[in-house]
């Protein structure tokens, strides 16, 4: 599904990821752990096209990405969900969901998003601002799926979510992706959550894959020590 080969994302003169390798398989659930500043949120934003790569590639299927820009990706099929859920705070959940529809030239919300977010179609005429952290969460993320991607990027969607939330987000992510037949990049920091939602860990340390098992195989204590200061 993604295949990211000899990958290098800077700013300036300062290479923030490195040479990276990393592959994403169909229908396969990825996150990628790491500490604060080690290129996770960077890794993301390359990926949809917010940040310029500097060398190397990013397929999608048959599709190269380096080079394209955003609206472009969305088109080829990445859906994004940025860190800090960035919904539009003034306008309502109905409004801020069809912002993801533009790629697709439909002006239906697809009746599955309110069926996988129930809290968003009775709420739906509620302004984004008004909705809590978990449900902006789900806001974003159904408004990411409304682009009908093959790829989902979610950048830390659990900083800010209360602990019962993360888990149905977890249930809810393998649920999209058991049913709708997508591949998932989640970065995180938490590790219950990645060893709950994921088919497999990644860990990044100054912007290379240090770290790659299936959750089958983790060690916990193992990955513990990659993220700890």
């Amino acid at each position: 599904m993604l295949n990211v080969s000899e990958y290098n994302v800077a700013y300036g003169q300062s290479r923030v990821i490195n040479d990276m390798d990393l592959n994403l398989g169909d229908n396969e659930i990825v996150a990628i752990l790491g500490r604060n500043g080690m290129g996770k949120t960077t890794l993301m934003k390359s990926l949809i096209g917010m940040i310029p790569s500097s060398g190397g590639s990013a397929q999608l299927n048959d599709t190269e990405l380096a080079g394209l820009k955003s609206h472009q990706r969305v088109a080829a099929g990445v859906g994004f969900v940025p860190q800090g859920r960035m919904i539009f705070s003034t306008m309502t959940v109905e409004e801020n969901i069809r912002t993801g529809l533009t790629s697709t030239g439909s002006s239906t919300i697809p009746e599955h998003l309110y069926t996988l977010f129930p809290v968003l179609e009775e709420m739906k005429h509620r302004r984004g601002g008004n909705l809590s952290g978990g449900q902006q969460q789900q806001l974003a993320i159904a408004r990411a799926l409304a682009s009908n991607p093959k790829l989902l990027l979610l950048d830390e969607p659990t900083e800010g979510i209360q602990p019962s939330i993360i888990r149905e987000m977890a249930r809810t992510l393998r649920k999209i992706r058991d049913e709708h037949g997508l591949s998932i990049l989640v970065s995180e920091q938490v590790l219950s959550f990645a060893l709950d939602v994921a088919d497999r860990i990644l860990v990044i340390e100054k912007g290379n894959i240090v770290h790659d098992v299936p959750v089958a195989e983790a060690d916990e204590a193992t990955i513990t020590r990659y993220l700890s200061v």
